[in-house]
Parts: structure tokens; sequence; C-alpha cells
């Protein structure tokens, strides 16, 4: 008997969309978050506006509105640009991919940089001192100095987010993008069979947790390497 009722194949693929869409949003969000922390430590008070700014707005509104007016407002945007540029333009139509891979991005990015900002700000000053009484530019002291020990303090937090990015992957399904969640919707509607393919779906969203969660656990030990030679 198929426990898939014949749509093992499609979930499979779902699978690999989800976890296309969680990389690449990770990827992307990562540079929102990283702009979004610096933007906050500035000494300009533009900048340090609106790098709060962003944090506020996208931690302050619900992910899947997020998702909807980038697909939506995105598409009339597009739309309307290209209507600008050739009056006969048919209407275009956004992508759900890259629109999903955008909004989660900037909800990452969003929560992501008040961690870095936070482990920014927990680094001892002491480090930084040091590496100015060398003589380190203040890009050398930067990359070498700053970010290495930032990592420490910010991984935890980058894991919790990086875990709940995975879960939010499910509500892209709302734009039409078949993924696990839209994939096991597609064959309840057709099967029947809710409870089977829902718990399929949360099964998949379990492994890739436990698996992510590992890895992250992986990396905060590796980080901390320093730490537990100069305890012993």
């Amino acid at each position: 008997m198929d426990f898939f009722l014949g749509w093992g194949t499609q979930i499979a693929f779902g699978l690999l969309v989800t976890i296309e869409v969680a990389v690449l949003s990770l990827l992307l969000g990562f540079v929102w978050a990283m702009l979004g922390a610096l933007a906050q430590l500035s000494s300009n008070a533009f900048l340090r506006g609106l790098g709060r700014g962003f944090a506020v707005v996208v931690r302050g509104t619900p992910e899947l509105l997020i998702i909807l007016i980038v697909y939506f407002g995105g598409t009339v945007a597009l739309t309307a640009l290209m209507k600008a540029i050739r009056p006969d333009a048919a209407y275009v139509e956004i992508p759900a991919l890259p629109a999903g891979v955008f909004a989660l991005s900037l909800v990452f990015g969003g929560y992501a940089s008040e961690v870095l900002r936070g482990a920014f700000l927990a680094i001892p000053k002491g480090e930084v001192e040091a590496a100015q009484a060398f003589g380190m530019s203040s890009l050398t002291s930067f990359i070498h100095i700053r970010l290495p020990l930032m990592w420490r303090y910010a991984l935890p937090g980058l894991g919790n987010n990086w875990i709940s990015l995975i879960k939010d992957t499910s509500l892209i399904s709302i734009v039409g993008l078949e993924e696990i969640m839209r994939v096991s919707s597609m064959a309840t509607s057709v099967a029947g069979d809710p409870f089977r393919f829902y718990v399929i779906a949360a099964f998949a969203y379990l492994i890739l947790t436990i698996v992510n969660t590992s890895a992250v656990d992986a990396l905060e030990r590796w980080a901390a390497r320093g730490e537990r030679k100069l305890a012993q």
C-alpha cells in the first residue's frame, strides 16, 4: 500500500522547494540584517532612525501580511513601471518564488538585525581598543576582530531566527508556491485524507527543525572553542 497515496514525488519536490526558499531567504535576509544592525549602530542619526524603523516595521507586521504586500504590491508596482515604459504593456505578475524569498528575507532581516546589534554591543570594548592600539584601521578591526567575536554572541539568536524562518516558509503557500504545505493541501483536496497529509507535512518540518538545530548547536560549539580552551 502506498502510504503517500501517489503523492510521494510531489511531496518530495515540495520539501526541496521549502529548503530552497529557506536558504535563499536566509542569505538575502542576512544582508538586510547586517545593514540594519550597522545602521542602528551608526553615528549618523538618519541611518540610526532608518535602521530602527526597519526593525520596528518588520517586527510589528505579521509575516503573512508582509508576504501579501510584497506579492501584490510588487505586482502593481512592476505593472505600473512597465506601462510607464510601454503604454501597451500587459499585466505583469511577480513569480511566487522570488516574491516569497524577498518577503521572508525581510522578515528574517528585521528580527536578525536586533540580534546582530546586540551581539556587536556585547563585544568587550577592550578587544576593540587593543586592535586600535596595534594600529588596525576601522575596516581591518571590523573584519578580523569585531566580526569573529560577534558570531559567538549572535549564533544562538540567529539559530532561533533560522528555525522560525524554516517554519515561516509554510506561509508562502498563500501565493501559490508549491512548497510542502501547499502540496499537502492539494493532496488533501484530491485524496480526501487531511490527517495523513498534514501529519506528513508536520513530520517534514520537524525533521528540518531537528537537523538544523543540531547544525546550529555544532556551530555554537565551534565558535566557542577558544573559550573552552581558556577555561581548561
